[in-house]
Formats: structure tokens, C-alpha cells, sequence
């Protein structure tokens, strides 16, 4: 299993209720530091299994054929797709929409918060580039106007996580504080920001980038643009689309070196699709094809979120980046955990912390899912 210290071959972990009571390295008796486990405990052998925490998606727009700009019932479908793939706690995204569907839907997104549906909101867009809008629809943005960011903010009652900005546009670096003051994560996405100007907008207090390399200008010997200005800043932490689609392997490889297993967090940057199917879906307000797994704006072909979930990025990044298992973790577990401030309950197998685990086989496999101490994926093994 892996523990913040590292892989442990021969591990333990003791759930009582929804917490982790131990985590721990065993010997051959079963006993860990902590002592031997409670007499009355039901034991589950998961030998030649990998054991590790509950995945954190903080960039998620649906799955399960729902999506997170629906209603409540579309909102939890798409959850529940999301857990049956690891996924314990996630950020719900909003797409590119008129401001008072998406104020309305920020109250909507905030019950289901308070109630420990979701663990807070995304805003992607409007205040995002024409240049580089990508699958958000260009009549509905707008300039990061502080006084709209700060509509959104109030509409998410305490749970809007984080907004993502084209900090270039007027408004974007006065925005970026007002985020930062809210203690709301500012990222920096969609956007066709200088070098100079990203380095602006991290000064002000941005401290996220939005799907790195995606929606953004691509770098440069001479101009640099905003790539290099968010891989070198340690105040960043880049998001990272493992699915085979948006990143050549080369990519994810740079931004692992440049950043660190410490600053990356992989996304899935999911739609409706995503434990769906094939077909069309809408996003936003835009229609999307998807076609072999892959999601494209019908008009105009742009890729459109994807189809992935954290297991198959977990499986990737592993089997064809040749990354290793516990730098895997801390891109899906710790490190997102860290951004949303739930380091103190989720993100890692420690004592204290929520029983969110994920079971995986030999091959990287999902074979369980626990949250909170119950099985969403009760394991079958062999």
C-alpha cells in the first residue's frame, strides 16, 4: 500500500466506523506499530492488491451520461459514476453560461456541498479568453469583472473552490486578489497570456493552471508565453489531463520534471460521457459528439472535456508514462487534497483521516472502492 512515507509491501489498514484507525508497515504476526488489530475485526485479505487512498478530482464537469450543470438527480448521477471509479471526493464544474443560470446552479452546487455530496465548486468560465475558449460557447463570455467574479463567489454560500481566469483580460490580475482574499483558488486556464503577464497574475495570488498545455499558447524559444511562467513558479500546482488524448506523453513527461511530483494533480476534466458511451451530449450549451471515447464540439471540432475517469489515468501513468506508483498517488490523492484545504481528512492513508480507499490488482485494475468506510466497489478477489 502506499503511505505518505512511501510503499509498504506488507501493510494494515484498520477502519472503524468512516475513519482510518491505522495505517501502518506489518510484520509477519499482522501487528503494526500501532499494535495488533481489534479481536472482533472482519479481515480482508487483499494480498497482491495495491491499496491506496480515495482519488480527488477538483476538475470534473459530469459522467454517467449527467452532467454538473444539471439538476440535483443529474448532479448525483454523475458522482456516483465518478465512485465507482475511485473518485471520493470531487470538485463540481460548471461550463461557460449565462450568469444567472450559473449563480442559480452555485446555489444548487452548494446544498449538495453542505450536504458532502461534492466537496465544493469549480467555475470554469466566463471570464476566459475568445482566443482560446475551447468548448465553452464565445457569445457568453465576458471580461473577469471583479464585481461578477464576487456574484459567483456569493452564490456558492462558502463552497466555490476555485475559478478559472484568463488573468490577461481587464480585470483578471484585480480578480486574481479578490479570489485570493476569499481564500478561493485562482488557476489560470483558457487564456493567451504573455510570460510577463502569468507572472503577474501568480504575484497577485494564482496558484492553479487550469489543464496545463491545453487552451493556452504552446511554448516558445522567444516567447515563452504561459507555460514556462506556471511549470518554474513552486506556488503552482498544474493540472494534468492523463487520457492518451490531450497530452503527448512527452508533455505529461516535462511538466513531471519541471514541476514535481509534488506540484502536478491529474484531472479528468470529464463530461456526461465520461462511465457513459459514445453519442451526442451538450455541454453547456453546445452539442459534442463522442465518438471512440473521444469528445469534440459538433460545430467546429474542438476537443471537449474528455471521457476519462482517475482510475484509467491512474493505469496510464503507470503502465505507459512509467511513472512511479507513489508520485502517481500524490498527482491523484495528496496533492489536490492539499489545494482544497481537505489535507486533514482526505488524500492519503493515515489515522484520523476519512476511509476513502481504492483496491487495485497487479495490472493497476480497479477491484474496490470504499468511501467512508463503505464499499461503493465491494472487491471481488480471487
Amino acid at each position: 500500500m502506499v503511505l505518505p512515507t512511501g510503499v509498504v509491501d506488507d501493510g494494515r489498514v484498520v477502519v472503524e466506523g468512516t475513519k482510518i484507525t491505522q495505517a501502518a508497515a506489518a510484520d509477519s504476526a499482522g501487528t503494526t506499530a500501532a499494535g495488533p488489530a481489534p479481536a472482533d475485526a472482519e479481515v480482508l485479505d487483499v494480498g497482491g492488491h495495491w491499496l491506496v487512498p480515495g482519488f480527488v478530482d477538483i476538475h470534473n464537469h459530469g459522467g454517467g451520461g449527467a452532467s454538473f450543470s444539471g439538476t440535483a438527480d443529474d448532479v448525483l448521477t454523475a458522482v456516483r459514476a465518478h465512485r465507482l471509479h475511485g473518485t471520493t471526493t470531487l470538485v463540481a464544474s460548471t461550463v461557460t453560461d449565462e450568469m444567472d443560470l450559473l449563480v442559480t446552479q452555485a446555489g444548487l452546487l452548494s446544498e449538495l456541498a453542505e450536504q458532502g455530496d461534492i466537496a465544493g465548486i469549480h467555475f470554469e468560465g466566463p471570464f476566459i479568453s475568445p482566443c482560446r475558449k475551447g468548448a465553452h460557447s464565445e457569445e457568453l463570455l465576458r471580461d473577469p469583472d471583479p464585481a461578477e467574479v464576487r456574484k459567483l463567489i456569493d452564490a456558492g454560500r462558502g463552497r466555490a473552490r476555485m475559478v478559472t481566469l484568463a488573468t490577461e483580460l481587464p480585470g483578471g490580475v484585480d480578480s486574481v486578489r479578490l479570489l485570493a482574499e476569499h481564500g478561493v483558488i485562482a488557476a489560470i486556464g483558457h487564456t493567451d497570456a504573455s510570460y510577463e503577464q502569468t507572472v503577474a497574475a501568480i504575484d497577485a495570488g494564482a496558484t492553479v493552471a487550469t489543464h496545463l498545455f491545453n487552451a493556452m499558447p504552446p511554448l516558445g524559444h522567444r516567447s515563452p508565453g504561459p507555460i514556462a511562467a506556471l511549470l518554474e513558479d513552486e506556488r503552482v500546482t498544474v493540472e494534468l489531463i492523463n487520457d492518451g488524448v490531450h497530452l503527448h506523453p512527452a508533455a505529461l513527461e516535462l511538466a513531471f520534471h519541471h514541476a514535481g511530483a509534488s506540484r502536478v494533480a491529474f484531472i479528468t476534466d470529464a463530461m456526461d460521457a465520461a462511465g457513459s458511451g459514445d453519442g451526442r451530449y451538450l455541454l453547456g450549451p453546445l452539442e459534442v459528439e463522442v465518438s471512440e471515447g473521444v469528445a469534440r464540439l459538433v460545430e467546429g471540432g474542438s476537443i471537449a472535456g474528455s471521457t476519462l475517469t482517475l482510475d484509467r489515468a491512474f493505469k496510464r501513468a503507470v503502465t505507459v508514462d512509467g511513472l512511479p506508483v507513489q508520485d502517481v498517488v500524490a498527482a491523484l490523492c495528496a496533492n489536490p487534497a492539499r489545494l482544497l484545504g481537505l489535507s486533514d481528512r482526505v488524500g492519503s492513508l493515515e489515522p484520523g483521516k476519512d476511509a476513502d480507499l481504492v483496491l487495485l490488482d497487479a495490472d493497476f485494475d480497479l477491484k474496490g472502492v470504499m468511501r467512508q468506510g463503505e464499499w461503493v466497489v465491494t472487491p471481488q478477489l480471487p
